[in-house]
């Protein structure tokens, strides 16, 4: 068995904080990684890249590095930034590292993994809030002769079968992956949910540059609804140098969009009528921030062209479609958290599956902490830009044991 002050969880942006954190305080520790550093940036589709500005990288003590901070760095870029910053200060990383059991023994924590057994007074978990794929329950009715996948089983357009994609859920990620299959040639239906836009430039400035400058990413979770936590990012991408993306720029593009998927039955897919629901939703949460946006300009002296109103919206959506002409349903409906498959303590947890805590810190569990989870104390915690302050957080209250 080898004992250490403490053991971080999670070789992401999150656990090399931590990490770094923790380094700098003198705290003997190692950080378990099944993978590689950067792991799940590893598992997106190959083009993928940032929708934030390469400027707000900005983990502590190693802010972006590379010559062009104003564009959005790609998937393999991304990773060799966390390479860099974990070995800047040799942070103490076991990759190929599954953890397979965690339990408590009076004040200290035994953790069992495939490469032996660690002890610990402190336990940090950086392995992010949503570990699983989420599936509508009508997942289940598709023909069984469909591939079906989730977002991270995707690459490119050509490692899937031929025909049509049905995309269900249109958040940040399954508008982009619709996006590069319409360009791609292939017929494209979305299944849309509620997912708030906003222009990509405003004023001359990032959409990204706004929110932050405005406080919209410094809101605390405390100050949001519950169902906040699950709710899509800010429609846009970062591709192309960056450029809008929403339900309007997908279907100008020719993408069919529907409302919410229910199922299928006889070959083909249902859909709920509520496209101009949720469009109309989403046009409130623009309405929201161009109100915040507006505010914060006329206090500085800013313009803010760009912030126009929303194009009429159809509302006529197919209720139906034929599936005999489709290859591929890709769910992109988001993730939840998957903490209860692994951990012991079923009332550390909410009925959502996401931890009690304060400040990253479990009010039910003595020692144990979490990081980089979505709206773990801001919009901006589980955000390269945001992290670090939450890891700095949990470092300190890591010594304090």
């Amino acid at each position: 068995m080898t004992g250490v002050e403490a053991v971080v969880v999670g070789a992401g942006q999150a656990g090399l904080a931590v990490s770094h954190g923790l380094t700098q305080r003198g705290v003997a520790h190692v950080v378990l990684e099944r993978g590689r550093i950067g792991e799940t940036w590893r598992r997106r589709w190959d083009s993928f890249c940032l929708v934030t500005p390469n400027w707000s990288v900005q983990l502590p003590g190693y802010p972006y590095d590379g010559d062009d901070p104003d564009g959005f760095m790609p998937r393999d870029e991304i990773v060799a930034y966390l390479e860099r910053y974990a070995a800047s200060f040799g942070a103490p990383v076991r990759e190929g590292v599954r953890v397979e059991s965690v339990d408590k023994q009076g004040n200290a924590f035994v953790i069992e993994t495939s490469a032996g057994q660690y002890q610990t007074a402190s336990l940090v978990l950086a392995t992010g809030a949503f570990q699983r794929p989420h599936r509508p329950p009508g997942a289940y009715t598709l023909p069984e002769r469909l591939l079906r996948i989730d977002v991270d089983d995707y690459a490119n357009p050509e490692r899937l079968p031929e025909g049509g994609v049905l995309v269900v859920g249109s958040g940040q990620s399954g508008c982009q992956i619709a996006e590069e299959l319409h360009q791609a040639g292939r017929e494209v239906v979305v299944a849309c949910g509620r997912a708030p836009w906003s222009p990509r430039r405003i004023g001359g400035r990032d959409l990204f540059w706004w929110a932050i400058e405005s406080g919209f990413m410094d809101t605390s979770a405390d100050s949001l609804p519950r169902e906040a936590r699950l709710a899509a990012n800010i429609l846009a991408s970062g591709h192309e140098g960056g450029h809008d993306l929403h339900y309007r720029t997908l279907r100008a593009l020719g993408v069919t969009l529907t409302g919410r998927f229910l199922g299928a039955a006889r070959g083909r897919a249902q859909f709920a009528p509520d496209l101009a629901r949720s469009v109309a939703w989403g046009d409130e949460r623009y309405q929201q921030l161009r109100e915040l946006f507006s505010s914060f300009a006329m206090r500085q002296g800013l313009d803010t062209y760009g912030l126009d109103d929303p194009e009429p919206f159809d509302p006529v959506m197919p209720e139906e479609i034929d599936l005999t002409r489709f290859g591929t349903v890709l769910f992109a409906g988001g993730f939840r958290p998957g903490y209860a498959a692994w951990l012991p303590w079923s009332d550390a947890f909410d009925a959502d599956g996401f931890p009690l805590q304060k400040d990253g810190i479990s009010t039910v569990v003595g020692g144990l902490h979490f990081v980089g989870l979505h709206f773990l104390r801001k919009r901006k915690s589980a955000l390269l830009i945001g992290v670090g302050e939450d890891a700095a957080i949990v470092a300190a209250a890591v010594v304090g044991r």
